[in-house]
């Protein structure tokens, strides 16, 4: 794919981003003029972006600005390795804006090499570049203090099957009932299903007393992933829970993870969805589905300094 975005102002490619990433986008703090901008560099975008439902892989990000940025210097080499210093800085200087909005960390090791190492000079070194560095030598290093590097989901260990990082980073905002993520959260795999066993023995025996969890189902033999979140403690009484309109538990020995009176329920392989208590579906319909796999999760909120 070839894209050209020559015509889109610095301030207003940031502002997309942030909507490339975030997903939301509010226009009450700007000027009628920078509103027109916005959709018409939006439009550009869109096309872009679409086929990946308004989101991108960081690699792709990466390489789009990069491109944008070259084309505010049609003069400059296309490859990096013929780069001279002032190069580098023009390069620097159009796309300096938009480096605190990539996701660097959320890389591969081989992406980092590739995509990133024959740009670093355009890095601000002491804050961003060795900070990166760093992290590609040494996945558990801590960030350097004050580094503008973005901070993302990838910094956690999360051992999953079912779900993917940008699941995680929209599961981050929906706990905390938010449009941006305010907190990151430290994913421990309790069980999952093919490997502890689907019985709700097993989930009790694991489980109970825990609070905090996310329960994460695939269903068998199509593209759905159902789920909820639960901040007490899991039983093994009969017992209903509801913290808010928002949050409602059915604990049952016999039941493994169930969500309300019905709302959805697991027992084994077999799960069903009956909206009762929960304001919103949680399925479209009440046929009872069968589980490929299922995880349990129990979070705790990461507080950086």
């Amino acid at each position: 794919m070839h894209i050209k975005l020559p015509n889109i102002l610095p301030e207003i490619f940031q502002i997309i981003l942030r909507y490339i990433y975030c997903g939301k986008l509010s226009l009450k703090e700007y000027d009628i003029s920078d509103i027109i901008k916005i959709l018409v560099a939006g439009k550009l975008l869109v096309s872009v972006i679409q086929s990946e439902n308004l989101q991108m892989n960081v690699t792709q990000i990466w390489e789009h600005v990069l491109k944008w940025g070259l084309a505010q210097n049609p003069e400059l080499p296309s490859d990096p390795t013929n780069f001279s210093k002032e190069d580098f800085k023009a390069l620097k200087n159009n796309i300096r804006q938009f480096i605190p909005f990539i996701k660097f960390r959320d890389l591969t090791t081989q992406e980092f090499s590739d995509k990133v190492l024959p740009y670093r000079k355009i890095l601000p070194k002491e804050l961003l570049y060795d900070d990166l560095l760093k992290y590609f030598l040494n996945p558990d290093s801590q960030p350097i203090k004050n580094s503008k590097l973005y901070t993302t989901t990838k910094e956690i260990n999360i051992d999953f099957k079912i779900i993917t990082i940008q699941h995680i980073e929209l599961i981050s905002k929906w706990i905390d009932r938010l449009d941006d993520i305010k907190n990151a959260y430290k994913f421990n795999l309790l069980l999952r299903g093919s490997r502890d066993a689907f019985a709700s023995k097993k989930f009790h025996e694991i489980c109970d007393n825990r609070s905090h969890t996310i329960t994460i189902i695939k269903v068998k033999d199509n593209n759905e992933i159902l789920g909820g979140y639960n901040p007490i403690a899991w039983e093994s009484g009969d017992a209903f829970h509801v913290k808010n309109e928002y949050l409602a538990t059915f604990n049952h020995s016999n039941f493994c993870p169930s969500f309300g009176t019905g709302d959805l329920s697991l027992i084994k392989t077999s799960g069903g969805c009956i909206n009762n208590d929960y304001e919103k579906k949680i399925r479209e319909t009440t046929d009872e589905f069968t589980v490929e796999e299922y995880e349990v999760f129990q979070i705790k909120k990461i507080n950086y300094i």
